[in-house]
């Protein structure tokens, strides 16, 4: 008779035969180690502007014999870590309630496999519990309460993750959102400089590796938009809109305007057309084209010249270590460290920035 053979059985004996496809990677490295380069082949690592430091930490522990998944999330703790940086983790600008939702994806090239949560509150390292979710769970994506919980099963510390200044540029909000209510400012007090400058723009943190072997990975991390409804999730959780990983092929993920990319799957697109022989450049550029055209159906979306009134940016990787990144205006920087140093780049552009248009993110 037949023994009936579930997929907890599946996941359980591959785990236990393979340790090529681990999802540690696939052919590990003692610790310490340098790990040895396939012929023409470097690591890279690819960061938004705000990961200079995420870059160099990824790209330490790669040459130490790191997973690719590994070094790009402990790259991203540094920014979740820090309180400076109000777009992500510890910090992070909180929901209209004044409570800070995050999520974060992660995704692992050799083994095709990811993980995601999102409104997942008090717990300062969502990338950390998402990869749990992938390498844990039979699941993809969890959120709100549940993604809490699994978190504190797994031994994670609930905090208060709003810091005084956080706090702070809340309350300017909402004191400022209406003169019809109760919230008055102190003696008429004006529109804070954080406030304007988290009003006109997007946080997040993408960061993609790929290591001497060739395998790729890649994490998205964010406190998402600014004094949005609860609940709200953005692009950055989604697997193949805020992040996508393909092994054969290369690695791509987004910072800004989530919903723009939640209706394209752009950085899937992304992937999509390096595997078609587009450079990580040329297809960040591609991806920006098409979200643009889309925006051209909602006037909301535009400004009076008709371009999208919205921030998106597209960083790229493939598997030859050739890196790329587009944004929608002019103006935008990445990190990337080529193996031989950190650097932080100009990305390209859709649009040249008008200089009499501040107001754009």
């Amino acid at each position: 008779m037949t023994k009936s053979f579930s997929r907890r059985d599946f996941i359980r004996s591959g785990i236990a035969a393979g340790a090529a496809v681990m999802i540690k990677g696939g052919s590990p490295a003692l610790a310490g180690q340098e790990v040895s380069q396939a012929a023409g082949r470097r690591p890279c690592v690819v960061a938004s502007g705000n990961g200079f430091r995420s870059t160099a930490k990824a790209m330490r522990l790669l040459r130490q014999g790191a997973d690719p998944l590994d070094a790009v999330i402990a790259g991203v703790n540094i920014v979740e870590d820090d309180p400076n940086d109000n777009s992500v983790g510890y910090g992070g600008l909180p929901n209209e309630e004044g409570v800070v939702e995050l999520d974060a994806s992660v995704m692992h090239g050799p083994s095709h496999r990811a993980g995601a949560v999102a409104a997942l509150r008090n717990i300062k390292n969502p990338s950390k519990v998402a990869k749990l979710v992938m390498e844990r769970s039979d699941h993809v994506l969890l959120v709100g309460e549940g993604a809490l919980r699994f978190a504190k099963a797994h031994g994670f510390k609930e905090e208060d993750l709003l810091t005084d200044e956080s706090r702070q540029t809340w309350l300017d909000w909402k004191e400022n959102l209406s003169d019809k209510d109760e919230w008055i400012p102190p003696e008429k007090k004006r529109m804070s400089a954080a406030l304007a400058a988290a009003l006109a723009s997007y946080g997040t943190i993408n960061c993609l590796a790929v290591d001497g072997r060739g395998d790729l990975a890649g994490v998205t991390t964010t406190s998402g938009l600014a004094f949005k409804i609860p609940g709200r999730v953005g692009d950055s959780p989604i697997i193949g809109a805020g992040l996508y990983v393909d092994n054969e092929i290369g690695a791509a993920g987004s910072t800004g305007r989530g919903e723009a990319n939640l209706t394209t799957c752009a950085s899937f697109q992304v992937v999509n057309w390096m595997g078609r022989g587009a450079s990580p450049e040329e297809a960040c550029l591609k991806a920006l084209e098409y979200v643009a055209a889309r925006a051209k159906l909602s006037p909301l979306l535009l400004t009076k010249e008709g371009k999208p009134n919205f921030g998106l940016s597209f960083y790229a990787l493939n598997k030859k270590g050739e890196y790329g990144a587009a944004t929608m205006y002019s103006g935008g920087q990445f990190a990337v460290h080529n193996g031989r140093e950190n650097r932080m780049l100009k990305t390209a552009y859709l649009f040249e920035r008008p200089e009499d248009r501040s107001d754009l993110p």
